[in-house]
């Protein structure tokens, strides 16, 4: 079973997406990380996704710490009121100073920025560079696709099963908290020397 999660980094879009049900997942999943006194690690924006996961967090008297490169503080609008905020040199020092914060991943409806992020750590976590848990919530089936294609990958052999079981998935935000505090990490030498490429 995985360390108690004190800190969960969340990716996900600067954009509100085509429904308010995204914005629902996120506040539904903003109230676990409450419920459970978990601090939120994001990346510092005040709109979007983004902004609406913070704001509830912050609404509700949570943590919030946000990580923002310089170029995009403008940008993004970097969020005036979290707990903490970091603005770094670059998209590079961003991701980094992420994960070293937090205790588990997890990735909502997002863009390319998301994609790259979710799959970077994935990959940290097939090397053994981490074993952190890494979870998709799969918000108003967004993901289904890419959930699907994994799966491909698998059936045509350039995803081991063990790889693919990385990634732990729901649509239900508690639930996959839950699944992220029962995480058992494997640890494997082997997998760095059979990891696929």
């Amino acid at each position: 079973m995985f360390d108690q999660m004190n800190k969960v980094c969340v990716y996900c879009g600067s954009s509100s997406g085509r429904t308010s049900d995204y914005i629902t997942y996120a506040n539904q999943l903003a109230d676990v990380f409450l419920s459970k006194n978990i601090e939120l690690v994001y990346g510092g924006a005040s709109i979007g996704v983004m902004g609406a996961l913070a704001n509830r967090m912050i609404a509700r008297g949570g943590r919030v710490t946000g990580v923002i490169p310089k170029a995009l503080a403008e940008k993004e609008i970097a969020h005036s009121g979290l707990t903490n905020l970091h603005v770094v040199e670059s998209m590079h020092n961003r991701k980094m100073m992420m994960a070293e914060l937090a205790d588990g991943f997890i990735a909502l409806p997002g863009g390319m920025g998301t994609f790259e992020e979710l799959f970077e750590v994935l990959t940290w976590a097939q090397l053994g560079f981490h074993h952190k848990p890494c979870g998709l919530l799969n918000s108003n089936r967004f993901y289904d696709q890419l959930i699907s294609f994994l799966n491909h990958a698998v059936d045509e052999k350039f995803i081991k099963p063990v790889h693919r079981d990385l990634l732990l998935v729901s649509s239900d935000p508690a639930l996959l908290v839950e699944k992220m505090e029962n995480y058992s990490p494997i640890i494997d030498d082997k997998w760095i020397s059979e990891t696929e490429t």
